[in-house]
């Protein structure tokens, strides 16, 4: 399930193909701007990302007689589930950065813990821009006594519910049935 943006993954390929990635590449451009500020990492990531952004505006919304309700529709959806996503990266940035507190340690010292050298790769993680390993996770839950699904989104989009639902049905299994913790609304 992909369910976090990875800047660097976009950069690399070159291009944005779908709505959501769009959407998702619009907050990341957001989140950009503030930390490319203090590093210069951050900047050039941001000028790169914008090319990509730009290309895919170009080549996706520029023709005005081309955008037609179905796309408006998946456009707004991708916004919901790309806001519902910056959301809880904001809640586990706040809620990790909190326990730190607690714990007296440092965003730094948490970095050494999971074994991340690099300060500008540990405000990548923190930040959303990278995306943390699930060992990443798994260790700070440990750590910093914080709830899983505090630390890893356990919601799922209508499309992946949808797909789930349709391969229960063809597996002819009645009894399995996704829980509603499982669902978001988009």
């Amino acid at each position: 399930m992909k369910t976090q943006f990875d800047i660097e993954k976009v950069i690399e390929k070159g291009v944005i193909t779908n709505e959501l990635d769009y959407e998702r590449a619009l907050i990341s451009d957001r989140k950009l701007r503030l930390l490319a500020k203090e590093n210069i990492h951050f900047k050039n990531l941001r000028v790169k990302l914008r090319d990509i952004i730009e290309k895919y505006e170009n080549s996706e919304w520029s023709d005005v007689d081309e955008i037609d309700d179905y796309k408006l529709i998946e456009n707004d959806k991708a916004e919901q589930i790309a806001e519902l996503e910056r959301l809880f990266l904001e809640n586990r940035k706040q809620t990790i950065r909190k326990k730190l507190k607690e714990f007296e340690l440092t965003q730094e010292n948490l970095g050494s813990i999971l074994g991340h050298k690099s300060k500008t790769h540990m405000s990548e993680l923190m930040n959303g821009i990278k995306p943390f390993t699930l060992k990443d996770l798994v260790i700070i839950n440990r750590l910093l006594k914080i709830e899983i699904g505090q630390l890893i989104p356990l919601f799922l989009s209508k499309e992946d519910q949808t797909k789930i639902k349709e391969a229960v049905i063809k597996l002819g299994k009645p009894k399995i049935k996704l829980t509603s913790s499982d669902l978001v609304v988009c």
